[in-house]
Formats: C-alpha cells, sequence, structure tokens
C-alpha cells in the first residue's frame, strides 16, 4: 500500500513538472517602467532583455513593452547603474526603481545627453556615421565637467556601435575609456568580449578571471562570464580550460532554465571538443544543442543544425550531415511559407557563422557532400538548384562557387562541352563579383576616412577636457574620495559584524543558563517529592505493622516487618533515581502487594500478569509510580467491599515503542469511597496521589511524554477502578 502511494505521489510530481515546463513556453506580453527610486523620475534609454532574445529600450517616460517567457531573466542594463535582474513568474507589470542616481541635475544637465544617446541608439545598426555624430553631440553638450556616469554611457554605446560594425579596435579603446570614467560590471563584460573579437585572448581571459570576484554580477552574467572564458581560452587553443569554463556556464544555464545559453553552451563545448578532434565527445553535445534547440525559434534551431552539419562534413560523418543538410531545406521552406523570405542573420549569441543561412548556400554544401563520395549525377540537381536560387536572390559568391562547382562535375564527367559552358558562366560571374567587391572595397576604405574623422573629432573634446582637468587630479581625488569611503565602509561593517558576535554571544549563554536554570528547578522538584514518596508510604506501611501488633500476633508482625524491611531497602536504594528498570518496579510490586495480601487476605485476591512478549528489561520507569494506584485500589476500594474482591495488574505491549499497565480492582469505586470519608479525610488531599501527577508532569517535560496516566471507572455504575498507564522505551 506505501508503494503505491509513493508510485502515484512520484508521478504527479513528474506531472507537475512536465506541466511547469510546458507553460514556461508561453509567449507573454512584459510592460512596466524604469524610474529612480527617490522621486519616481523616468529614465530612458535603458536597454530591457530578456534571455530568450527579445530587446528593447525604455523611451521618454522610462516605459518598456517586450515579449518573454515564463522563466526568463528580464536584464535592465544601463552603465549609469548595476545591471538589474528580475525572473519572470506571469504577465505582470514589472517596475524598476534604481538607486543612486543624483536626481537633482540628472533632469536638468541630462535631457539631451538622454535624446542624443537615444538617437545614436537608433542608428546604430543603420548609419554608423549618423550613430558616431550623435555620439559626438552627446558628449560636446556635457562640457568639460560633465557627469563621469553619462560620459562613460557615451564611449560605451560607442564602443558597442564600433563592435557591431566589426571595428573592434576602436570598439576596446572606447570601452576602455567609458571605464575610466565609471566601472561597473556591465561595461567590463562589454570590454571582455571586444578582447575576444579582437583576438586579444590573454587580455579577455584576464578580465573575465577578475569578473569571477563581483559578487554584483547576476546569475545571466555569470553564465556569460564563463562563457567569455572558454572562448578566450578556445582561442588560446587550451581545450581543457575551454570546455570546463563552458561547462560551469552551462551548469548555471540549466539551473536558471536559460534556454538560449543551454543551447549556446552545448554548442561551444562540442566545438571545442571538435577541435581537438575528439569527434565522440562532440557529437554527443551537438546531440545536446540540436536537442534544446527545437525549443527555440525556428531560426535558432536552423542555426545549430547548420554548425552541427559543418562539423560532420569536417570529420567526414557524411551521412549525418546529409540529415541535417536536408532537414535544413525542409525548416527554410517552412519559414518561407509564413511569409518569410530569408532566413534572419544569426543573433549575437552564436557567433562563428557571419553568412546568413540560405537555400542556396545549404543546396551547395550538399552538393559538396555528393561531389567527396562520388555521387556526381546525384549532386548535380542540387548544384543547379543553388545556381538559380543565388541568381534570383543575387547571391554573387555562392553563384560564383556553385557555377565552378559544376564546371568541374562536368569536367569531371567527361562532358567537356557543358564544363566549357558552365565554366564561361562561372568567369562571368567571378567578373561582376569582382567588379562588386571593388566597389564595396571602395565605400569600406570612404567609411575607414569618416570614421576616423569622427573618431579624431571625440578624441579632441577628450583632449580639451584633459586641458582643462587634468586626469591624474580627477584619479588622485577618485581615489582620496574611495579611500575614505572605503574606511567608513569598513569601520560600520566591523562594529556590525562585532556587534552582532557580541550579541550572538550574549543570547548563547542566555539560553543555557535559562535551559541549565530550568533543568535544576525540575531536579530539585523531582527529588523534593521524591522525598515526601518516601514518608508516606512508610506511614501507611507502619499501619499494617501496627495493626498486627494491636491483634497481639507476633509471629505476623514479625514476618510482615521482616518483608517489609526487604521493601523499605529496596525503595531507599532507588528513591534518588528519576527512572529504574521496569523489572526492579514489579519486584516491589509483587513484594508490596504480597504485604497488603497477608494484612486483608478475607478482602481481595490479586494477580500480576506480564505479556510474554515484552521485552521487560528494554523500558524504564520512575520509582514508587504505580504504588500510590495499588494501594488507592486496596485501602479506598477493596477495603471497604462485603465480598471477596480482587486486584489485576497486567502489562501487555501496546506497540513497538510503548507498553500499556493497568491496574483494575472491583471495589466500591471513586464516588463511593469519596462518601465514606471523614470530614477531616475530605479537607486533606491525597498527598501520595498529589505527588504522582506533579512527578509525571515534571517527568514528562523533561523527558518528552515519556509517561501517561489514565483513571477510569471499572464498571458503568461506578463500581471498581482501571489505572491505564502507558509507558515508552527511552
Amino acid at each position: 500500500m506505501k508503494l503505491k502511494k509513493h508510485i502515484l505521489f512520484l508521478l504527479l510530481f513528474v506531472t507537475a513538472i512536465a506541466f511547469s515546463q510546458v507553460n514556461t513556453t508561453k509567449k507573454l506580453t512584459i510592460k512596466g517602467t524604469v524610474k529612480t527610486k527617490e522621486k519616481r523620475s523616468p529614465i530612458s534609454g535603458v536597454e530591457v532583455s530578456a534571455t530568450s532574445g527579445s530587446v528593447v529600450y525604455t523611451d521618454a517616460f522610462g516605459a518598456y513593452r517586450i515579449k518573454a517567457e515564463v522563466g526568463d531573466y528580464l536584464l535592465f542594463k544601463s552603465l549609469e547603474f548595476e545591471t538589474v535582474e528580475y525572473r519572470i513568474k506571469d504577465d505582470e507589470d514589472v517596475d524598476v526603481l534604481v538607486e543612486g542616481l543624483d536626481e537633482d541635475t540628472q533632469i536638468s544637465k541630462s535631457a539631451l545627453h538622454k535624446m542624443y544617446i537615444d538617437s545614436a541608439k537608433q542608428f546604430k545598426k543603420t548609419d554608423i556615421g549618423k550613430s558616431i555624430d550623435y555620439i559626438r553631440l552627446s558628449l560636446e553638450q556635457l562640457g568639460k565637467r560633465g557627469n563621469n556616469k553619462e560620459r562613460a554611457v557615451s564611449y560605451a554605446l560607442l564602443g558597442e556601435i564600433y563592435q557591431y560594425h566589426k571595428q573592434y579596435d576602436l570598439a576596446v579603446d572606447n570601452y576602455k575609456e567609458s571605464l575610466t570614467y565609471n566601472t561597473t560590471g556591465e561595461s567590463q563584460l562589454l570590454l571582455a568580449n571586444a578582447y575576444l573579437l579582437n583576438k586579444e585572448y590573454k587580455k579577455s581571459q584576464t578580465l573575465f578571471t577578475t569578473l569571477l570576484s563581483n559578487k554584483k554580477l547576476s546569475m545571466y552574467q555569470k553564465i556569460l562570464v564563463y562563457e567569455g572564458l572558454g572562448d578566450a581560452y578556445k582561442g588560446m587553443k587550451n581545450t581543457q580550460q575551454a570546455v570546463g569554463n563552458y561547462t560551469k556556464g552551462l551548469d548555471i544555464a540549466k539551473k536558471e532554465l536559460v534556454k538560449p545559453k543551454i543551447t549556446d553552451l552545448n554548442t561551444k563545448i562540442a566545438e571545442a571538443y571538435g577541435d581537438a578532434n575528439q569527434t565522440k565527445e562532440a557529437v554527443g553535445y551537438f546531440k545536446n544543442s540540436l536537442k534544446s534547440a527545437e525549443s527555440e525559434a525556428p531560426q535558432r534551431a536552423l542555426e545549430v543544425s547548420e554548425r552541427a552539419a559543418d562539423f560532420y562534413n569536417k570529420n567526414n560523418l557524411y551521412n549525418e550531415e546529409m540529415k541535417l543538410r536536408k532537414q535544413s531545406l525542409e525548416d527554410i521552406e517552412l519559414l518561407e511559407n509564413s511569409a518569410k523570405k530569408k532566413v534572419e542573420k544569426r543573433s549575437t549569441t552564436l557567433d562563428k557563422v557571419e553568412v546568413p543561412i540560405t537555400r542556396q548556400r545549404i543546396n551547395y554544401k550538399i552538393a559538396t557532400n555528393l561531389i567527396v563520395q562520388d555521387k556526381l549525377d546525384e549532386a548535380i540537381p542540387y548544384l543547379e538548384e543553388s545556381i538559380s536560387e543565388a541568381a534570383i536572390e543575387d547571391d554573387l559568391v555562392v553563384q560564383k562557387d556553385a557555377t565552378r562547382k559544376l564546371s568541374e562535375v562536368y569536367d569531371d564527367k567527361g562532358d567537356y562541352t557543358r564544363a566549357l559552358e558552365t565554366y564561361k558562366k562561372y568567369a562571368a560571374v567571378a567578373d561582376t563579383l569582382y567588379a562588386r567587391k571593388e566597389q564595396e572595397i571602395s565605400r569600406a576604405e570612404r567609411l575607414s576616412k569618416q570614421i576616423a574623422e569622427k573618431q579624431n573629432r571625440i578624441t579632441g573634446l577628450e583632449k580639451d577636457k584633459e586641458l582643462y582637468e587634468s586626469k591624474s587630479s580627477l584619479e588622485q581625488t577618485k581615489q582620496d574620495l574611495y579611500t575614505t569611503t572605503s574606511t567608513k565602509q569598513k569601520i560600520i561593517i566591523y562594529a556590525l559584524v562585532l556587534g552582532m558576535f557580541l550579541f550572538g554571544i550574549a543570547a548563547f549563554f542566555f539560553y543555557r543558563s535559562n535551559k541549565q536554570q530550568k533543568l535544576a528547578n525540575n531536579l530539585l522538584a523531582l527529588k523534593s517529592l521524591r522525598s515526601q514518596m518516601n514518608p508516606h508510604f512508610i506511614f501507611n506501611a507502619l499501619n499494617s505493622v501496627n495493626n498486627y501488633i494491636s491483634k497481639s500476633d507476633e509471629r505476623s508482625a514479625n514476618r510482615f516487618l521482616s518483608e517489609f524491611s526487604t521493601l523499605m531497602r529496596a525503595v531507599l536504594e532507588n528513591s534518588e533515581e528519576d527512572f529504574i528498570p521496569l523489572t526492579k518496579e514489579l519486584e516491589l510490586l509483587e513484594l508490596y502487594v504480597k504485604l497488603e495480601h497477608s494484612r486483608f487476605p478475607d478482602k481481595f485476591n490479586y494477580s500480576i500478569t506480564t505479556d510474554p512478549n515484552i521485552d521487560v528489561a528494554a523500558f524504564q520507569i520512575p520509582p514508587m509510580l504505580l504504588q500510590p494506584y495499588i494501594e488507592n485500589a486496596i485501602w479506598h476500594g477493596l477495603r471497604y467491599k462485603n465480598e471477596l474482591g480482587y486486584l489485576n495488574i497486567n502489562l501487555k505491549q501496546k506497540n513497538k515503542e510503548a507498553i500499556e499497565i493497568t491496574i483494575e480492582d472491583n471495589g466500591i469505586g471513586r464516588k463511593k469511597s469519596a462518601e465514606l470519608k471523614t470530614q477531616n479525610q475530605k479537607k486533606q488531599r491525597s498527598k501520595g496521589m498529589g505527588n504522582i501527577k506533579k512527578r509525571v508532569a515534571i517527568l514528562n517535560s523533561m523527558y518528552k511524554d515519556k509517561v501517561d496516566v489514565v483513571v477510569t471507572d471499572l464498571s458503568s455504575n461506578g463500581t471498581g477502578t482501571k489505572v491505564t498507564l502507558t509507558l515508552k522505551k527511552d
């Protein structure tokens, strides 16, 4: 039965997880604002990105609207403050309040700067010239004493513009310039990635390693740092270190369910193993990557598939490559049927492939696969299809390569006429491509000159600023301020730590003292109660001896005193103990009942029965706990009965951890006994029973409810009494 319950619970648990995973794929529209905490002033130009890929910027009112999924992280990035991270749970509005901005001067001095920054972002991808001009204007309006955070924002965005347009050396210079004004984890990440793109792997590795000690990094940023470290070590041909860091990033991505990074890092681990000729390991990680990409956008799955296919081609795994290439053609057709004529250019997450994935390029690669396997006739249709599609899409590079490859295939087949015709077409396409390349080179040279001029103007602004206020004095002031602030912070922190430590010590000693005092009080109370129990028992026993003496029955009195002295010796030996073995207690009870029966042989018979299955030696009981109940049964119940009564003491197993001891008598009952008491007896409470109740209460508080006692009438007419005592093991 228990096994069925466990299986049912496991099924429910797995089902809940499955549903939660399904729900996380639902696209939501998240909206909100980014404002300052103190005065709720809106902050425009803040980059808001979701780990599933969407990116937007806040408007002039600090508002944004972004598509995301449940489980995504929203990252609020700006060089004016540390990156803020939020985990999406539902479609609630996400409002972010930022601390530490100088609001009194921000609105008056920063309005134009923000406007120019927003404009620069708008033209970042479409017009590099305009974008750089807006950066220059943003710096000019700051003047010679501009806000360092705002200046850092301008240079960081300029670095991003250069990076997007593959001017990596200029990107590095401007990121470094940004860091001189304001050092944040986000700006350090940008610089480290720019080092990577500029192939300065050692500098990139050093900076990424430094970032690992930054405790303000979000979980998503930690993933990026480990990924960057892996890229740096891969660039330095250190496969072991590269895979190690990729794996650390992958572990965090899996834990945080950052699906795009799970795909990216599986792919990068696979490629690292591939570069090290560890084909088996690479294939395994490519499979993981392909599986992860299935739950993402179709373009992502297509990109990962093509990277895996390139790896299979490089390692002569032609059948696996062919499967992926043909699947890619089907995926492109599905995308085109969704009114997308071309597959979008890949995002910056997987940065190895720098060209769009197109039908003509995939057909060309399939044909190349077949040619390597000497399947020339099968390759020809794919080459022709590639040439036709490349011509439609004006893709001269693929058209040239496919035409040349087709000419070579005809030549290998001995069809020299077609080979010559195709070669002439290849020459024509090559000439057109050459002319176009010359034009592109010419445009690139003009653009380089334009960029150089604009960068020089920006550099000139910096030199003017240096003339007005030297960097050395700024750095010294900054260092002095940092030292003073750091010292004060350390003093406050040390004082708080010391105070908490002292408070903890005081609380510990108070708790220990209180616990020891409580224990001492309980032990003192128990000792006091035991000291009262012994005289009470002796007094009642001596009454029995006195009865024999009054009857001049010296022989019975001597026998009774002999047995009574044996009993008293055992009682006194146990009087200092909280618990004694149950076997000893039973021996004392048997002796006591025997003494009482010898006095009232015509009033009752007795029996003491123990279940043979009980391990009596395994139980402990407070000494003299049962005797007062037996004494009450004899003196107040059986003694007043006209006919012969009985007293039964029975021990039976209640469960594995407890036994049940019952004391039953068929005497006159508690109600009748109370009626027979004298007025003096009614005024006095039974010391024996009162002490027993107090002892049980104290022992249960010390030993976690070890003993439980219930007294009831044996019969419905009120005659007889039943005492049920439950005793637990230690």
